[in-house]
């Protein structure tokens, strides 16, 4: 696909008010405090892949509902200080995988914490974490755009970013980490998810979002057909009676306004031929971005976006801020 969405330059001053229920914050701070309520209960298993240079931990912690999520845990072998943390979310689909897929930040001498996502893990690497659906679901499009999509106490990424904030807290609790320098980061949903932790918890003083996702939902869906911003269309489509319930809860869960409230400092992504998340639902949710940000743009890209192009930017920019 090639140019599709706004030029750079409007992009560039794209700041759009978009829907914000008003009880926004009650809400989060109600969840999270349910979701506290339940000891996290971080358990960190060695687990040998047989690797010289980096130590390996199969990580389960409580999170939404106090429900088990599992996740790694890599160090640098050897260490005797306190270390940053990189907490890192998984794009649309995807699992956890095996440790061995996620080595880069240990051998930057950091240490890095991957969250499994619940329910997840079937489409392109594997995961270990269910999600038992503890509030029920409405029937869904097959997915999990729309799963639960009819109230936001039930909606499918209440769950998913609880977890996410107490994957953080979990790295906090391991004496390896220095809980004051945690960065989060991801690709796709896992950029969302990131920006969604950084506007819920004070404790992420770096964010890292990656082309993210699950930003501008009633502009994505109006703009482009791709999945999986399609599967909300196509629940609307069938579901004609239930779009504004639809919207009204997604209000809940809009990058933008995580944005609004995260002051961590920011490295964002785009591709300006992404047809999966549209320019300018990332440029929505940069622009509203509280914190000191910057964007690398990749021009001719999709929803690739930078790729190591943009992994090398992130190490400079983690680099400059911890050395």
């Amino acid at each position: 696909m090639a140019f599709f969405d706004m030029p750079l330059d409007q992009l560039e001053v794209y700041r759009p008010d978009v829907y914000e229920p008003s009880d926004f914050d009650a809400f989060w701070s109600k969840t999270l405090s349910e979701v506290r309520s339940y000891p996290l209960n971080a358990i960190f298993e060695p687990v040998d892949y047989g690797l010289q240079t980096v130590e390996t931990f199969d990580v389960t912690f409580s999170g939404y509902a106090g429900q088990p999520i599992k996740g790694w845990f890599i160090i640098p072998s050897n260490q005797t200080t306190p270390l940053p943390c990189v907490v890192e979310y998984i794009g649309y689909g995807g699992g956890r995988s095996f440790a061995t897929d996620w080595l880069l930040w240990a051998s930057m001498g950091f240490a890095h914490l991957v969250m499994d996502t619940r329910g997840q893990g079937t489409t392109w690497s594997p995961g270990h974490t269910p999600d038992p659906e503890p509030d029920g679901s409405n029937p869904h499009y097959p997915g999990f755009m729309t799963r639960g999509i009819l109230n936001p106490t039930t909606y499918y990424y209440r769950r998913v970013f609880s977890d996410a904030v107490r994957a953080v807290e979990t790295a906090q609790s391991h004496p390896a980490v220095d809980g004051n320098r945690i960065a989060v980061t991801g690709g796709s949903q896992g950029g969302g998810i990131a920006l969604a932790t950084s506007g819920l918890s004070p404790s992420v003083s770096v964010a890292m979002p990656d082309v993210p996702f699950l930003c501008h939902y009633r502009r994505a869906t109006e703009i482009t057909a791709s999945f999986p911003y399609e599967e909300i269309a196509q629940y609307c489509k069938t579901h004609r009676d239930k779009v504004d319930a639809v919207f009204n809860t997604l209000g809940y869960f809009d990058g933008i306004n995580f944005a609004k409230r995260a002051g961590a400092k920011a490295l964002f992504s785009v591709g300006l031929m992404d047809e999966i998340c549209p320019p300018s639902t990332v440029y929505a949710a940069y622009n509203h971005f509280k914190g000191e940000k910057q964007i690398s743009v990749w021009r001719y890209n999709h929803h690739e976006g930078g790729g190591t192009y943009q992994t090398v930017e992130k190490t400079k920019f983690l680099r400059a801020l911890w050395g």
